[in-house]
């Protein structure tokens, strides 16, 4: 008997629904627990994205803050008593025959052109601001008070700004000599302050003012065993030479490292030797010395031999010819009896010798700083060329009695600025 053939398989229709899509259930090992005691798995927190272009904050390194110094009286309240009325320079009788002098036998216009020749020297032009240091080979040579006398002729003949660095801590009489009452700030509290984006307005509240219009920068407050140290040094002069045409600096007393640096390093330098045979032959080895470091630092070098009593008993002629070696300049400063008391100098009361002197001292010194590069002499002849520039004409002219730059044309010429 014949099996019946199977029916065919009903086609499948497009249009029916599609049944839901079912998950395994997974073993009952796998099963999350419901018993309330079982804990949960730890879950990891997803990190966070950090986007890439975000820029990474670096806090700004907070400056170091230094105390504030207080202000020290540079003399004791109970001894301002006995600081005696200041004398004048000279004496009734040499102001009285000096003025019968010039009234008998004088030449107005020799006097005239002597002080505008001298007026042209301590005016001339800077590019750069000069530096010039004021040492000696001991003390009590009159070294600050030189110092005191070249900053007030400076600030008195000059328009530009004039400092006074007093480079003697332990010792020095510089703001006494310049009339200082009080010192507040002193070279080292402004070395670790001084910024190259201050403004000389800035600068000037730290400094002291002193009469003519020049600022002075005090050493210390006047402790003993204060000391200032090269890297100090170094950094006073270089910050403030770009804010001061004119800067005279009161060194120590020579060997010391300070007064050793400030002679290499300055444009000019001043070298006080006492009127005696003994100071004369104390300088002259210091001479020899600077001459052997360097034969260009001799022409620039000034000598000033201080008489510190009315008669010393020192053949002045005979000691610049001992001293003046090398092209160094010697120079004579007076006895005066204003400077000889002490405390602060008041040039209207000051000799009129003395006042020529210093006069003829700061343009000495400063004929020597500007044209220390140009006008130094070589180690083997004599004085290299004058520098000019590219392309400008060759033409000398007029000469200067102080050995110097030549003076400006027009004798009524208003001091640079």
């Amino acid at each position: 008997m014949p099996y019946p053939a199977p029916e065919p398989a009903p086609a499948p229709n497009p249009h029916a629904p599609a049944a839901p899509h079912t998950t395994p259930a997974p073993p009952a090992s796998e099963a999350p627990s419901t018993d309330p005691r079982t804990p949960e798995p730890a879950r990891t927190p997803a990190p966070a994205r950090t986007p890439a272009s975000a820029p990474v904050h670096t806090p700004t390194p907070l400056r170091r803050s230094h105390p504030t110094p207080v202000s020290v009286p540079l003399m004791p309240p109970e001894l301002d008593a006995l600081r005696a009325k200041p004398r004048h320079g000279e004496s009734v009788a040499q102001r009285a025959g000096r003025a019968v002098r010039r009234a008998i036998a004088s030449s107005p216009a020799a006097e005239t052109a002597a002080v505008t020749h001298t007026a042209y020297a301590i005016q001339q032009p800077v590019t750069t601001g000069r530096q010039i240091s004021v040492t000696s080979i001991r003390g009590g040579a009159g070294k600050s008070t030189v110092a005191a006398l070249l900053a007030l002729t400076y600030a008195h003949y000059r328009a530009d700004p004039v400092l006074a660095i007093e480079a003697d801590p332990a010792l020095g009489t510089l703001p006494h000599r310049l009339g200082a009452r009080e010192v507040r700030w002193s070279g080292t509290d402004l070395a670790q302050i001084v910024d190259p984006s201050m403004l000389i307005t800035d600068l000037t509240g730290y400094l002291i003012p002193f009469p003519g219009g020049g600022w002075l920068l005090p050493g210390s407050q006047g402790a003993i065993g204060t000391r200032l140290d090269i890297d100090t040094y170094r950094v006073v002069m270089t910050s403030l030479r770009r804010y001061f045409a004119t800067t005279v600096v009161d060194c120590e007393t020579l060997p010391a490292e300070v007064a050793r640096t400030a002679l290499v390093t300055t444009q000019a330098r001043v070298l006080v030797s006492p009127a005696t045979p003994e100071g004369v032959a104390a300088t002259r080895s210091v001479l020899d010395w600077v001459g052997g470091l360097h034969p260009g630092m001799l022409p620039t070098t000034v000598v000033v031999l201080s008489h510190v009593s009315p008669d010393s008993g020192l053949d002045v002629r005979k000691a610049t010819e001992h001293l003046g070696i090398g092209g160094a300049t010697v120079l004579p400063l007076p006895y005066d009896r204003h400077l000889a008391a002490g405390g602060a100098i008041r040039t209207e009361l000051l000799g009129e010798r003395t006042l020529q002197a210093a006069a003829r001292i700061a343009a000495e010194a400063m004929n020597r700083a500007v044209s220390r590069g140009p006008g130094r002499q070589r180690p083997g002849g004599g004085p290299a060329a004058p520098a000019t520039a590219p392309g400008s004409p060759t033409r000398p002219g007029p000469a200067d009695p102080y050995g110097g730059h030549a003076a400006p044309a027009d004798p009524h010429a208003a001091p640079p600025r």
